[in-house]
């Protein structure tokens, strides 16, 4: 299990999430990866690539989970 801290943001957005964290190398990947079905926020399959991730949420993807954190 990994941790993000928004540190003074509110959210962030689920295709820079998985860039930021090293998990796609590109946002055009990550975009490509939501798109495709492979992420899930909180258990459930996201589609949107914009959506907003905020403290307390869960997202998993590649064998990867998530946990977003204030900060």
């Amino acid at each position: 299990m990994e941790e993000f801290k928004l540190e003074g943001r509110e959210f962030i957005e689920l295709h820079n999430l998985l860039k930021i964290k090293g998990l796609c190398e590109s946002g055009g990947m990550a975009k490509a990866a939501i798109a495709d079905g492979l992420v899930t926020v909180d258990g459930n399959v996201e589609l949107r690539k914009r959506c907003k991730i905020r403290a307390g949420q869960v997202v998993v993807f590649d064998g990867h989970t998530i946990v977003v954190q204030a900060g």
